[in-house]
């Protein structure tokens, strides 16, 4: 299937690792050029490497952090015109109400939601003056499962989740799709962080981990491969009927009602 991505420009945040780094490849291959963020400089210079090595696009890097005062505005400035927004970066701590204090709370939520609509809300108007574009947020499956013992996580993609339904309503009258994606565990050495703590709290070890893996309908994770492709195709003229909405691929999970 032809994508006609060619020749668009792509801006990925938290792109230094796990899916984020996923898709700058996978968009790289389709022969996109790149504005990549993420806090580490040594890290993202590893990826442009590694991209420019396999692909002939043209990739920019820029070690920010984006919770910092004018982050936001560097971002938008620095990456330029582009086609393609995902919002990537960040991620909530795992942990009931207790385990998950105050600060941990706001921290993940700085990042992972006000850095995704922060970053909308300066990316539209260019995107609108241009002609339209796309806003792709990766989310994640623990906004519909609502499990208490990822109760910050849940409560920010769910918000998440409702932020793209209202704007990618109303942004089909700009020419720009708004669409959320919801993955469930991915091979990321996040999730297998996470499977540890948990495997800790509910079998007393965490190096059981793996026996909580057997839980998953397909008993394994997804491959990063495996987001980074619905992710190419949402992008895509392809998908040009798609916007306002939530998909999620988690491979069964969320419909078990809990995140392992």
């Amino acid at each position: 299937m032809k994508l006609n991505l060619r020749g668009k420009k792509v801006l990925i945040t938290g792109a230094s690792q796990g899916i984020g780094a996923g898709l700058a490849l996978a968009f790289a291959e389709e022969g996109c050029g790149l504005h990549l963020t993420a806090r580490s400089a040594a890290a993202m210079e590893e990826l442009k490497a590694s991209i420019r090595e396999k692909c002939p696009v043209e990739v920019t890097v820029q070690p920010v952090d984006m919770t910092a005062a004018g982050a936001i505005e560097g971002i938008v400035e620095a990456a330029g015109d582009i086609d393609i927004l995902i919002n990537n970066a960040g991620t909530v701590p795992s942990g009931n109400l207790w385990e998950v204090d105050g600060d941990a709370w706001k921290a993940g939520w700085a990042l992972k939601g006000f850095g995704y609509v922060d970053l909308t809300r300066a990316v539209y108007p260019r995107m609108k003056a241009r002609g339209g574009g796309v806003i792709l947020n990766n989310i994640g499956n623990g906004g519909e499962i609502c499990d208490p013992a990822y109760i910050a996580g849940a409560t920010a993609n769910a918000s998440l989740m409702a932020f793209t339904r209202a704007l990618g309503g109303s942004s089909l009258d700009d020419n720009i799709r708004v669409i959320g994606v919801n993955p469930g565990p991915v091979e990321t050495t996040r999730i297998y962080n996470m499977l540890k703590k948990r495997a800790k709290t509910d079998l007393g070890d965490e190096a059981r981990y793996e026996e909580l893996m057997q839980r998953y309908p397909l008993k394994r994770a997804a491959s990063v491969r495996e987001i980074t492709d619905l992710f190419l195709f949402l992008a895509s003229e392809r998908s040009g009927y798609t916007s306002g909405t939530i998909i999620t691929v988690d491979g069964g999970i969320s419909s078990r009602r809990s995140i392992v």
